[in-house]
């Protein structure tokens, strides 16, 4: 009986063992649900939490270095407004004069009857750069040929610029011989040059910092009632010491078409003002011959690039076919043709100075010749031919080689 019975105390404490794990195994199995839940319920909006103080901390730094620079600026004079007062202004932005990738520009009403355009700028980059960089520049600007700033507006994320209204619009409505546009005399032409010229001249050395404006073109040439030239939208402008004779650019800037080719092609100069030049040389061949310096639909190649086919011309004594021109509007034109041909030189130690091209614009055709012809491919090699000088190349680089070097970069 002894025996049996401690069969049976043995058996009895094995079942109890057996028991007690499984008890065990799920209490375990309850715990680490719990755990898991309570990690779910209370993780996620610890979480979220930590994102949007990230996200807040990030803008409020933003908008922090916004306003550190506005107050330590003392140069920088325009009003500051809310955004209350630019809803005012525009009636709810309800007239809409156009949008760029900067943002998008209203027509306004000051209290004193003065006519505005209000730019509500888009979403915030690099830290607010874009907003400070057009402040910093415009806002040291007093010229005649240059667009005037107001004031601002900084509330949060919400940012605007005023500027003076100019009621004749941008310059690309009257440049180009193309249904619906207005035309202009070759005289307005050549005071409207002239006066972009003297603008970009000033910010060129009339300022104690050197202000490059990366985007000429006639989207951002405005004029006034009278027609007189105000060159405005400086979010891609730099300011560099005067004395910098090369600045730092990582990428290309510019609108495709006006951009100067060092800054996608390295091997043929540093960046520097002489990249505004050859921008303003373009715009000056589009306002002279009232076309765009590229045509896809030319029967010939030759005539693709413009300003390779108005060279050829000119070199053998040819005009540029307008209708109803005098011989004096002909002078003017190929006075604005020669400067623009010399801005656009391939090599920027090439190209004058803006003080030259507005030497070369004031003054008579007579005095000025021919530089070397243009060309679009650093690869080119100029030969003179007897009195006339030609390529080895191909003088036309088309426009997807262009496109894709300059992705490349």
């Amino acid at each position: 009986m002894g025996r049996g019975g401690d069969e049976i105390k043995t058996g009895k404490l094995s079942s109890l063992f057996h028991n007690n794990y499984i008890v065990c195994g799920w209490v375990i199995l309850i715990c680490i649900g719990l755990l898991v839940l309570a990690k779910i319920i209370f993780g996620v909006p610890v979480v979220t939490a930590f994102l949007i103080y990230r996200w807040r901390r990030r803008h409020l730094s933003m908008y922090s270095t916004i306003e550190d620079f506005l107050q330590c600026d003392n140069n920088f004079m325009p009003i500051r407004y809310s955004y209350s007062d630019i809803k005012k202004m525009t009636r709810q932005f309800k007239h809409k004069l156009g949008e760029g990738g900067f943002g998008t520009v209203f027509k306004g009403k000051l209290r004193s009857g003065r006519f505005v355009a209000v730019k509500v700028l888009g979403k915030p980059k690099a830290n607010g750069q874009d907003f400070i960089s057009e402040i910093s520049t415009i806002g040291r600007i007093h010229h005649a040929n240059v667009v005037q700033l107001v004031g601002y507006c900084v509330e949060g994320s919400k940012r605007a610029l005023v500027y003076d209204f100019m009621p004749n619009g941008s310059l690309d409505k009257y440049i180009y011989s193309k249904e619906g546009s207005i035309p202009l005399t070759i005289k307005n032409m050549y005071e409207i040059s002239l006066g972009v010229a003297q603008g970009i001249e000033y910010r060129h050395q009339g300022c104690e910092m050197q202000i490059l404006h990366f985007d000429i073109k006639p989207h951002n040439i405005l004029l006034d009632e009278n027609f007189k030239a105000k060159v405005s939208d400086f979010g891609l402008a730099k300011l560099y010491p005067v004395d910098n004779s090369i600045v730092p650019l990582m990428a290309a800037r510019g609108t495709l078409g006006y951009i100067a080719p060092e800054l996608f092609y390295k091997n043929i100069g540093g960046v520097s003002y002489k990249a505004v030049v050859y921008s303003f040389g373009l715009l000056l061949m589009e306002m002279a011959s009232r076309r765009k310096n590229w045509n896809a639909k030319v029967e010939h190649s030759s005539q693709n690039y413009f300003p390779v086919w108005v060279y050829d011309q000119y070199i053998v004594g040819n005009d540029l076919e307008m209708d109803n021109v005098t011989e004096e509007e002909k002078k003017v034109i190929r006075k604005m043709v020669i400067t623009a041909l010399w801005c656009i030189q391939m090599k920027p130690s090439d190209r004058p100075s803006m003080s030259k091209v507005v030497e070369m614009l004031g003054g008579d055709v007579e005095c000025l010749q021919m530089p070397l012809k243009p060309s679009l491919c650093p690869q080119e090699t100029p030969v003179t031919v007897g009195d006339i000088q030609v390529n080895k190349s191909n003088p036309i680089c088309s426009n997807v080689e262009l496109t894709c070097s300059l992705s490349a970069r």
